[in-house]
């Protein structure tokens, strides 16, 4: 047991020291993945458990201009890294087929490195929409997409910046904060006011925006495993089956969301013209039943009045008693 103990510790600090790119070793939260994966694992227990828990007697918080500033830094933050994705490689110089990760020290190389840092930090950074969330105690909010999406991020992507910052998987980092610019620019007006609540009719496009991203990330990485490319084949895997993973989830989502919520509204809107049809028969044939042979029938005169009870129903003549 010690002996297997020793193994697993000597091949854990092999791929730590002598796998990794030396470049980012001494980046913050880059030397080791536990710091990383102690905040992901302390942001799903407040988020679940912690945060609702303390807010449980407390009314929920009013925190529109936090979330105006919020989103709006959001957007700045996603273009930027856009920019960079695109000037570092993606607009000129990176190959959609086959981009292996230049480990070099070159301007460009180092560049595209340090905007994968950036990506990875802007995955912490949306954490705090759940967080937000708990506080403003809109619990229904936080589905077990939404904990595992964000959950997760984080710890997948330091693994990319830790040992390949830069070519193939990128292109995922580059789709995902375009996204985001337009997701966060969404939020952004909702949290503005209902005076801009006309210029939200796009939301449910979001979540297919999400996953046709999901889709292109797919096809783009697992084009390399019918190609001949210098590019870490684990990765390939690695991306390919976390956006199979997110797009299940979001097509998930979106049925539940959407789907649903169109089919329960065509529901009721066929069960209300039916029972105005009824009524409208009811209406017909109480007014043909009233002619003619209505003088042919004999009704018992009704009680003037009646009182109801839970368990029998007295009729009083005359008076109610």
């Amino acid at each position: 047991m010690a002996q297997l103990v020793r193994t697993l510790i000597d091949g854990y600090r092999d791929i730590m020291n002598n796998k990794s790119d030396p470049r980012v070793n001494d980046w913050p939260l880059m030397s080791s993945p536990f710091p990383t994966l102690a905040i992901c694992l302390s942001y799903a227990y407040f988020v679940k458990v912690l945060g609702p828990r303390i807010m449980d007697n407390r009314k929920p918080m009013n925190l529109r201009g936090v979330l105006i500033v919020y989103n709006f830094l959001q957007v700045i933050f996603s273009a930027w890294i856009f920019y960079e994705s695109l000037a570092a490689g993606w607009l000129f110089h990176y190959s959609y087929r086959c981009q292996p990760v230049d480990y070099s020290n070159s301007p460009r190389a180092l560049r595209m490195a340090r905007g994968c840092w950036w990506y990875y930090v802007s995955k912490f950074t949306e954490l705090f929409d759940t967080i937000f969330f708990v506080l403003r105690k809109k619990n229904d909010h936080i589905s077990t997409l939404h904990v595992i999406h964000h959950g997760i991020m984080p710890m997948s992507v330091w693994f990319g910046v830790k040992f390949t910052p830069g070519g193939h998987s990128t292109f995922f980092g580059m789709l995902n904060t375009f996204v985001h610019i337009i997701m966060y620019a969404y939020y952004l007006f909702a949290a503005l006011g209902p005076r801009f609540q006309k210029y939200l009719w796009w939301k449910k496009y979001l979540t297919l925006l999400q996953m046709v991203q999901f889709v292109l990330v797919m096809i783009h990485a697992f084009q390399l495993l019918f190609i001949d490319c210098n590019y870490p084949k684990a990765f390939v895997w690695w991306i390919g089956l976390h956006a199979v993973m997110f797009y299940f989830l979001f097509s998930d989502f979106y049925k539940q969301a959407y789907k649903k919520k169109a089919q329960r509204r065509q529901a009721a809107i066929e069960e209300a013209e039916t029972l105005k049809q009824q009524n409208q028969q009811q209406k017909q044939n109480g007014h043909s039943g009233s002619n003619g042979s209505a003088f042919y029938q004999q009704h018992e005169a009704p009680p003037t009045s009646y009182t109801t009870e839970p368990r029998h129903r007295a009729f009083v003549n005359g008076t109610t008693k």
